[in-house]
């Protein structure tokens, strides 16, 4: 089973940019979709990001879109999410997961996450 570490959170400004990186250990992504999710205060954990690792497909959220990019490193077996123009809205713990390229369900096991907190 893939283990996941998920890295690059911190506080920024409005406007301002972060890079998160989903790391995997145990096995690589090549037979995964890798997603990235993310949980605010209060709220229920939303669906934000994903990428297909063999076939590069990538769907984002309507609430991201044009914003956040998804980005695949093999040599490193990471998978990164580039958000720009950040919104205090995006103030979440974000978290990535992973499912077979072929089934829907995504693994029942969630890392600790990474905290994003964007300032007005």
């Amino acid at each position: 089973q893939v283990q996941l570490v998920e890295s690059g959170g911190g506080l920024v400004q409005a406007g301002g940019s972060l890079r998160l990186s989903c790391a995997a250990s145990g096995r690589t992504f090549s037979r995964y979709v890798v997603g990235w999710f993310r949980q605010a205060p209060g709220k229920e954990r939303e669906f934000v990001a994903s990428i297909n690792w063999s076939t590069g497909t990538t769907l984002y959220a309507d609430s991201v879109k044009g914003r956040f990019t998804l980005t695949r490193d093999n040599a490193k077996n990471t998978v990164d999410l580039q958000m720009n123009t950040l919104k205090p809205e995006d103030t979440a713990v974000y978290y990535c997961n992973v499912r077979d390229r072929f089934g829907s369900m995504w693994n029942a096991d969630w890392g600790q996450g990474t905290q994003v907190t964007v300032s007005s």
